[in-house]
């Protein structure tokens, strides 16, 4: 492939969905941008497609495929510093919630996938989570502080159904009295409530769950294979009468679609017995840049101007802030707006206070997985 060629080859894949192609349903990506670690991206010609209706109907409704991964360890570490937590365990790579802008959408192309429609149909689990958990948590030098479960994406996603691997994670936890929290959009939560009432008991647990916006339809288009908005906000009612401690995360604000809704989401927070929140700006890193825009323009064509411009306003002209402690809180007038806005609003609701504290001073370590315990 010549130069002149590759460039124009380029510079045509990455511009988003070829004509003719059918959209997705129930997808937050309609595109595979080129994945920025290989030379060459590969379309598919829809021109000489468009009378297989069976290969056009299966691009319509992509099926998830899970695919094993052998990972030989589970929990990362970071140093960033405007993340409240070091440690993280992601049970699954990929997520299948689709919402149109995950930041964990480029870390797919570390596996040779796209970070667009790959990301939602081509999810990564861990069947040896427990396992590599429970090797973690024995290793002589581990000093135990939190774990949060979701660092990347969703550790309650609809994959966890299947899996169950969250759970066993919890279960490993409890076990060893090592405190975690979890940051998830989805009510399957519920479904481990024992456990998390009983980590809770011991201050071992904190639970975050992240409500993007109110609108039930405005979430199916934007978050299309998540909770509804009123799901989660029963997640957070059930929790707390279980005794688990509960905040919000109000994420992402996208400035223009759903930052007017921050007062009334801090107070549907508050009347369901959410003891806190906090909210993250939204940012385009990488390729969730094409990814969100391809969704903008299909979603809310003549507003997509409007929105995109009030993103690049809160990131000085670009679509995302590299520079710690600004990345997700942005800057300019319109990122102190919504600042502003969501202080007074938390502060009005109660909302401003914290999150407890978890306790790492029950830490034991857990049995080998050949069932041996500890002597000492």
């Amino acid at each position: 492939m010549n130069a002149g060629w590759s460039s124009h080859f380029e510079h045509f894949s990455g511009s988003g969905r070829l004509p003719g192609r059918p959209t997705p349903r129930g997808r937050g990506a309609a595109i595979n941008p080129p994945n920025r670690f290989e030379r060459l991206h590969h379309q598919a010609d829809y021109e000489h497609l468009q009378y297989d209706e069976d290969f056009l109907a299966g691009q319509e409704n992509p099926q998830t495929e899970y695919i094993p991964d052998d990972s030989q360890t589970i929990v990362t570490s970071n140093d960033s510093p405007d993340i409240p937590y070091r440690y993280t365990l992601n049970p699954y790579r990929g997520c299948s919630h689709g919402c149109a802008y995950c930041y964990a959408r480029p870390t797919h192309e570390y596996l040779g996938f796209s970070a667009g429609l790959d990301f939602e149909t081509k999810v990564l689990y861990k069947p040896r989570a427990a396992e590599l958990f429970r090797e973690f948590l024995s290793r002589p030098g581990w000093h135990a502080e939190p774990i949060c479960l979701s660092g990347v994406t969703d550790c309650y996603q609809p994959a966890e159904r299947r899996f169950r691997l969250t759970r066993s994670c919890l279960e490993v936890a409890l076990e060893a009295r090592q405190p975690v929290s979890l940051v998830t959009k989805n009510a399957l939560i519920l479904r481990d409530v024992d456990l998390l009432g009983q980590l809770a008991q011991r201050r071992l647990v904190h639970v975050s769950i992240s409500v993007t916006t109110l609108d039930a339809e405005l979430a199916r288009r934007m978050e299309p294979r998540t909770s509804a908005p009123g799901d989660r906000l029963r997640a957070v009612r059930q929790l707390r009468q279980a005794g688990v401690p509960v905040g919000v995360l109000v994420a992402p604000v996208v400035p223009g679609l759903t930052d007017w809704e921050i007062p009334r989401i801090l107070r549907a927070a508050a009347e369901a017995g959410a003891q806190c929140a906090c909210f993250q700006l939204v940012r385009l890193p990488l390729t969730v840049k094409p990814v969100f825009l391809d969704w903008l323009q299909r979603n809310f064509p003549l507003r997509r101007r409007k929105i995109e411009n009030l993103i690049r306003s809160t990131h000085e002209g670009r679509l995302n802030s590299p520079e710690f402690c600004l990345r997700m809180s942005g800057s300019g007038p319109m990122a102190e707006q919504i600042a502003q806005l969501f202080d007074t609003f938390a502060h009005q609701y109660g909302l401003d206070s914290g999150c407890r504290p978890l306790d790492s001073s029950q830490f034991r370590p857990p049995r080998r997985a050949g069932g041996q315990m500890w002597l000492f």
